[in-house]
């Protein structure tokens, strides 16, 4: 769950496939291209997980620092910091840090937040469902579905505003009945960090257990 919540922040088929791709393709180019050229990312945000068979309703706030290759991801309890080539996971309640080396299934299947801006380029087909207006302002409404059929999801749906083009939710249905939902609260870039933020700081937390699964 963990893999695919990261999946999902850092965000993130139709009747008429070519025209509604089209455009939907045209407008997460433009979305990734400004994304691109922010040197890091600051951003507080929500976190629904709903369930109706199983009467299952799970509400978080969470926040996410990118920068290059690198991230800090908080979100019920849990650090996950990546420094480029290490994962650092620190369990805040159970005092325990689990600190391991990405496998091939996470370089696989994309599971990184700083790909957030990217994840439709490969592995997805799109569409372009509609211009939406609300009292919180107009959004572009676009659906990306998995072409593995082993994702645990079968659709994520993004919301996109139409004058700042920055993605304010994105909705993933899971197959197992577990729907997510994440908001944008809070979205900063070019916020200056030290590569240390993304590196689980051991002597700064003493009595934590270390696990290194190296």
């Amino acid at each position: 769950m963990t893999k695919y919540i990261s999946l999902l922040i850092i965000t993130l088929l139709s009747l008429n496939v070519s025209a509604q791709g089209n455009k939907a393709k045209t407008i997460l180019d433009q979305v990734s291209e400004i994304n691109k050229k922010y040197s890091s990312i600051k951003a507080e945000f929500t976190f629904n997980m709903d369930n109706a068979e199983e009467d299952v309703h799970e509400n978080s706030d969470g926040n996410i620092i990118l920068k290059g290759d690198k991230y800090r991801l908080y979100l019920m309890d849990v650090y996950t910091y990546f420094d480029g080539k290490t994962i650092y996971q620190h369990l805040v309640d159970a005092e325990e840090v689990n600190i391991k080396e990405p496998d091939e299934e996470d370089e696989e299947s994309g599971l990184n937040p700083t790909q957030i801006f990217t994840l439709y380029e490969t592995g997805f087909k799109f569409s372009y469902i509609e211009e939406q207006t609300t009292s919180a302002g107009s959004f572009h409404v676009i659906d990306l579905f998995p072409l593995d059929e082993e994702r645990p999801f079968s659709r994520i749906r993004l919301h996109i505003d139409t004058k700042t083009l920055e993605m304010k939710s994105l909705v993933s249905i899971g197959k197992d009945g577990n729907n997510i939902t994440i908001k944008i609260k809070k979205f900063e870039p070019n916020v200056e960090f030290k590569d240390s933020d993304f590196v689980f700081d051991q002597t700064a937390n003493p009595d934590v257990e270390v696990v290194d699964m190296r």
